[in-house]
């Protein structure tokens, strides 16, 4: 397991972070993604430290906070010391059925630090993300929130997760104006089959040095090989009854046949080779992974051992190239016209 700075802060974090939406099972949606309960829970945190990730990914709208509460139940039923895992929680989604208990306004965001603090057992919260995009609160009410939870010692780091590249540039400028904690991460989806955050958000990514915590690396199971043109997969697979996040799945077929090339004489699943494919890419911090069962923790653990060769890597990137779009193709054109030629002198007569 190797350890990566996180954005430009001084905390490092594991490679693979241990995701926790399959955790509690409540509601419509939560009982989709995974139902495991304290034992299971205790078992699935025990061995993911056990393999070295320091880092646990959770939210409060995890199953309307039973995925917080058997998170912290489970590290103290570990003897887990807390200094030595990097926790980190989300605020956004709608926790009741209230008008102001959802999004990121600061009232919402003071009463949810405090239920998230309790409901993990802690006194601190490594990295507090704002979950998605709140089109009604003004961004300046967000950060001053944050920043205010930062200088009480609540809250050690703040990030952000689903947002625009303008929208993140723009909270960046108002707390460098105002001398607010900045956001340091972006949680966002990212995938072989699902590209489209190298168009803008990439580029922002490595210019302000923000860390990158990938979420669904394998788009809902679908690119784990277990998926193909007509198929729902195997009996219980999560893509079967909740087809998200939104895939092209002609592309996604066509990079799991690519994988599956690759898999094949090396004898690992093509889930190992997706998840290779980003720990290959040096703008992600952290890969977030969940699972149902210590089979699947210890498959995709397994990737941090696969070293893809640039040959193997440039194939899937050919493969899962995406289109030319406008600015894009005329960015690089005229980048190709600005850059000076070699100077080669003409022969003498």
């Amino acid at each position: 397991m190797r350890y990566n700075q996180l954005g430009r802060t001084g905390l490092f974090v594991s490679e693979l972070c241990l995701g926790t939406m399959t955790f509690g099972g409540s509601g419509e949606v939560w009982s989709k993604v995974g139902s495991l309960q304290q034992p299971e829970v205790d078992r699935i945190v025990a061995d993911a430290l056990a393999a070295g990730i320091n880092f646990i990914d959770t939210a409060d709208v995890y199953s309307f906070g039973a995925s917080e509460r058997l998170l912290g139940q489970a590290l103290k039923n570990l003897g887990v010391k807390r200094e030595t895992v990097v926790l980190a929680t989300k605020v956004f989604g709608m926790m009741s059925d209230g008008p102001n208990d959802r999004g990121a306004s600061r009232g919402h965001i003071m009463d949810s630090v405090r239920a998230s603090l309790e409901r993990l057992q802690t006194d601190h919260i490594d990295l507090y993300q704002i979950h998605g995009t709140d089109t009604v609160t003004p961004i300046e009410e967000t950060l001053r929130a944050l920043d205010d939870l930062t200088r009480q010692g609540l809250v050690r780091y703040v990030g952000v997760s689903n947002w625009q590249a303008w929208r993140i540039m723009k909270a960046l400028g108002i707390s460098e104006r105002r001398g607010y904690a900045r956001f340091e991460t972006l949680q966002a989806y990212y995938t072989i089959a699902g590209r489209d955050l190298e168009r803008e958000i990439v580029p922002l990514l490595t210019e302000e040095k923000l860390g990158l915590m990938v979420w669904s690396p394998l788009a809902g199971g679908l690119l784990s090989g277990k998926f193909g043109p007509g198929s729902n997969g195997p009996e219980g697979a999560r893509r079967a009854s909740f087809d998200f996040p939104p895939v092209n799945k002609d592309r996604a077929w066509d990079c799991v046949a690519a994988m599956r090339e690759i898999a094949g004489p090396r004898g690992v699943s093509v889930a190992r080779v997706a998840l290779a494919w980003l720990l290959a890419k040096p703008w992600v911090s952290s890969i977030i992974v969940g699972a149902k069962t210590p089979e699947q923790l210890a498959d995709n653990i397994g990737a941090t051992t696969l070293a893809l060769t640039p040959e193997e890597v440039a194939a899937l990137d050919a493969v899962s190239a995406l289109p030319a779009e406008y600015p894009g193709w005329m960015l690089g054109r005229q980048d190709e016209n600005r850059r000076p030629k070699p100077f080669t002198p003409k022969a003498s007569a």
